[in-house]
């Protein structure tokens, strides 16, 4: 059972601590980076340290690594695109017709590599590019294969401008074999360590391209997507228009139906033991991005998609706003725990798979990662 979380906001990183005692009662212990915006932060459980990117608007992006819990920070590389050749054809987003710049723009994801890798680290960022280190995060280097793959040119941006990497899973038993998201590009793995891709998104649909290409796995929208620790050839996806889960490591991908109260959202996380229960919070589709009728949910399958329980006890059940974003859900490594922020600043935590919910704090600024430390 995990007894920290890291809650990456617009205006800081709050390290949040279970109080003793209390399997329901959390703490901010410690804030860092006050006032800066923080877009995610993760903890590397090889060797202890907790990685916070950020985004400094006019002035970059910047990646922080703590030795010592959160308590000090130093600034590491950031990971950079090489120059293109001047005589190279510029890249064109082919929805909006914008040149792809070659320069990072956010951190959008972070994983550690495989568990007896010391110091391996991928990193996916926008404008599509996926980093790896092989030192902690002290240098990166960007995954050519992918970057230069020719299915990348189809790539393009949907709730972001640009196209973006926002979801690396890890296989736990072959370092080899990762899995990524991409938004709008699909899910794309390789067996090979980066070596060579393959697109495999193929049984999902995009409901905002022509009937032509709607099922083109190379423009899917997965709006995040999960592994399960266990079971690691389970994967759950929240994609834009719904919810696709495959049993055969990505190979395909089956829509789950008749989901209640919506199959919009951001976020999911996967039981790590059980790989058919996985859990979601829902909302209103694109430009409105509310929940529906006012009232925050968690909805939760435990028979692979089959059928949904609505859970909502300690959630706000009127006039809340307050919408998820794709890394401010996470599950402990019990599988028990489980913890989302929103964006109207609030946290809750359950320690019952959900059936009952209890608010954290309901004054932080805008949450954009929610993760235990496992």
């Amino acid at each position: 059972m995990a007894d920290r979380m890291y809650v990456a906001t617009r205006k800081g990183l709050f390290t949040v601590d279970r109080a003793a005692g209390g399997a329901s009662q959390w703490r901010i212990a410690r804030t860092a980076f006050l006032g800066d915006n923080v877009t995610l932060a993760v903890h590397d459980a090889r060797s202890g340290c907790v990685f916070a990117a950020l985004d400094h608007g006019h002035f970059g992006i910047k990646l922080h690594r703590s030795s010592d819990d959160g308590a000090g920070w130093e600034e590491c590389s950031t990971p950079a695109y090489p120059a293109r050749d001047e005589d190279a054809e510029p890249d064109i987003d082919p929805m909006s017709k914008t040149p792809i710049p070659w320069s990072t723009k956010l951190i959008w994801s972070l994983a550690a590599g495989g568990a007896d890798i010391e110091g391996e680290m991928w990193c996916g960022t926008i404008p599509g590019g996926l980093f790896r280190s092989e030192d902690g995060g002290t240098s990166w280097h960007l995954n050519r294969p992918l970057w230069d793959h020719p299915d990348r040119k189809e790539w393009f941006g949907g709730g972001m401008d640009l196209p973006g990497i926002h979801s690396i899973c890890v296989n736990p038993r072959d370092p080899n074999h990762v899995t990524v998201g991409v938004s709008c590009g699909g899910v794309w793995v390789t067996t090979d360590r980066g070596a060579s891709w393959n697109c495999r998104a193929e049984g999902m649909w995009a409901s905002y391209m022509p009937p032509d290409r709607k099922r083109d796995p190379r423009i899917q929208d997965p709006h995040i997507l999960v592994q399960c620790a266990s079971a690691p050839e389970a994967f759950w996806v929240q994609h834009h228009n719904g919810v696709f889960r495959s049993t055969d490591g990505a190979a395909s991908w089956q829509e789950c139906k008749d989901i209640k109260p919506s199959t919009f959202g951001f976020a999911v996380a996967v039981h790590p033991a059980e790989p058919r229960t996985a859990w979601f919070v829902p909302g209103i589709s694109d430009e409105r991005r509310i929940p529906v009728d006012g009232k925050v949910v968690v909805t939760r399958t435990r028979d692979g998609g089959e059928s949904f329980d609505i859970l909502g006890k300690g959630l706000p059940g009127e006039h809340a706003y307050d919408i998820t974003f794709r890394h401010a859900l996470d599950v402990d490594e019990s599988g028990d725990t489980l913890a989302f922020g929103t964006t109207t600043g609030s946290l809750f935590v359950t320690a019952d798979q959900g059936d009952s919910w209890h608010c954290v704090s309901a004054h932080l600024p805008p949450v954009y990662s929610v993760r235990f430390v496992k």
